[in-house]
């Protein structure tokens, strides 16, 4: 492991491979050239801004990740990884086998924290679904109190660009994904949660006993609050096995009545009893019902992701007002359970984040009656119990993506009944949403909720989501 643990220590002269050149990639090479290391980037392809400006803050970029393009450098002192690049991947193991220190940014800026002189404290937040909206509800919270926080990590802000904020952070609120969590190393957040856990990214992982112990090293060394669900067998049991600082408190989350040490809801009455003196007795009264629909659909999966945000406001000294303004004024990223509009009484949700067969089972639990359209890259998780739960609300499905045949088997094995389009050709979203207009009917809810990602057909999900809105309006209102 390299001696360096603080930006005032010295780097100059280090040689670092990188490899990986999206955002965070990017952001790694910036950082580490502004310290004065030699740098040299490792990624199969880059985009000619990326090129230029590689060139410009003085990093070599070598086109190929191969491991013959990295034992082409003389030394190595230590390498960042981009999550893209599996545990299996030869380049990964060549390292290993070396000896070769391996970090993440999320490692790097934890030893570059104190550049400025306020120092950001850290919470940080896993789990297979809701983590985006749970980091930017916490976020927002800790900014209606008045506190200087960024959401940051694996959801867009490259965390080295806040740690070189020259104003500095009171926070950093980290979504922290298994590919991050599997390559960290130890830091140090004031309070964590572990939202929920589901089969996912198995094809990278290997397993889900590998997915799992990624998720749980959330948990390690932190100070404050480690929080869990309730609901979740599995968070608890990364919770009793987390090696915390000595004093952390283990608080739950439900979508129910709480007990002691719990944040959850009485009737439509969002409470906590974790973080008040009177938590023996009482429940204290942080929002409502209607507070909670200022955001959107009033499902269990909202409601679970704004009780795990509020368990970790409070955990920092939230005020309960600060956090009931915060929820009345949230809004929701796009392509999260998404109202686009109601047509003839016919419902249209995008929930085309809905990546995983998790997240799309809250969708189907949010609807009675669905105009299904599911499919893309399943990423080695059966959906069989989607279709087992929810099948007696489907109406219909459609059924997208390049590979269609694994989809198409299960309906016929497991609803055989069910009417089923399946979509194949270059204008897929058109068609599907054709489909799905010719199977609803009055009371039904059109859903976007592929339980798979989207790459196969799509840019990102919110290319497929932006396309399913922009049919649904052409379709709907010619």
């Amino acid at each position: 492991m390299i001696a360096q643990g603080s930006w005032h220590d010295d780097w100059a002269g280090l040689h670092v491979a990188v490899l990986g050149l999206g955002k965070s990639g990017f952001s790694v090479a910036d950082t580490l050239c502004e310290l004065g290391a030699n740098v040299t980037v490792f990624a199969q392809s880059a985009s000619a801004q990326y090129s230029e400006l590689l060139e410009v803050i003085g990093a070599k970029l070598v086109l190929s990740d191969s491991v013959e393009a990295l034992s082409q450098l003389e030394s190595i002192d230590f390498a960042v990884v981009s999550p893209g690049f599996a545990p299996s991947h030869p380049a990964i193991q060549w390292l290993g086998e070396r000896g070769i220190a391996l970090l993440t940014d999320i490692d790097l800026a934890w030893r570059l924290r104190d550049k400025t002189s306020k120092i950001a404290r850290w919470l940080t937040i896993t789990g297979t679904n809701g983590k985006t909206t749970t980091t930017e509800l916490v976020t927002h919270m800790l900014q209606t109190a008045g506190l200087r926080a960024i959401a940051c990590g694996n959801i867009g802000n490259p965390i080295l660009d806040a740690v070189r904020d020259p104003e500095g952070y009171d926070y950093f609120v980290l979504e922290i994904s298994s590919f991050q969590l599997h390559y960290s190393g130890e830091f140090n957040p004031v309070a964590s949660a572990f939202l929920n856990l589901a089969p996912d990214h198995i094809d990278w992982h290997g397993s889900e006993q590998a997915y799992f112990e990624a998720k749980a090293k959330v948990y390690q060394g932190t100070e404050l609050a480690i929080v869990y669900n309730a609901e979740d067998s599995k968070t608890l049991q990364a919770a009793e096995a987390a090696d915390v600082v000595e004093g952390c408190r283990a608080v739950a989350f439900t979508t129910a009545m709480p007990s002691v040490s719990m944040v959850g809801y009485v009737e439509e009455f969002l409470v906590d009893r974790a973080f008040t003196t009177e938590r023996y007795s009482a429940a204290l009264e942080i929002a409502d019902d209607s507070d909670l629909a200022a955001i959107g659909v009033v499902s269990d999966h909202l409601k679970a992701n704004v009780a795990a945000a509020t368990a970790l406001a409070r955990a920092v000294d939230v005020e309960p007002a600060a956090i009931k303004r915060a929820i009345a004024s949230f809004v929701l990223s796009p392509h999260r359970i998404q109202r686009v509009i109601e047509h003839q009484g016919v419902l249209f949700i995008d929930d085309s984040k809905a990546t995983n067969a998790h997240a799309a089972n809250a969708s189907l639990a949010s609807f009675d009656s669905i105009v299904w359209i599911v499919g893309g890259l399943l990423k080695g998780v059966d959906p069989t119990p989607l279709l087992l739960e929810h099948g007696g609300k489907l109406r219909a499905a459609v059924v997208i993506g390049a590979d269609t045949q694994q989809l198409e088997s299960l309906f016929a094995t497991h609803l055989p009944g069910l009417p089923l389009r399946v979509i194949s050709g270059e204008r897929v979203m058109e068609q599907a949403v054709a489909a799905a207009l010719d199977f609803a009917q009055p009371k039904d809810t059109v859903l976007l909720a592929p339980a798979a990602a989207s790459m196969d057909q799509f840019r990102d999900y919110a290319d497929r989501g932006n396309q399913f809105q922009a049919e649904v309006r052409r379709q709907v209102m010619k």
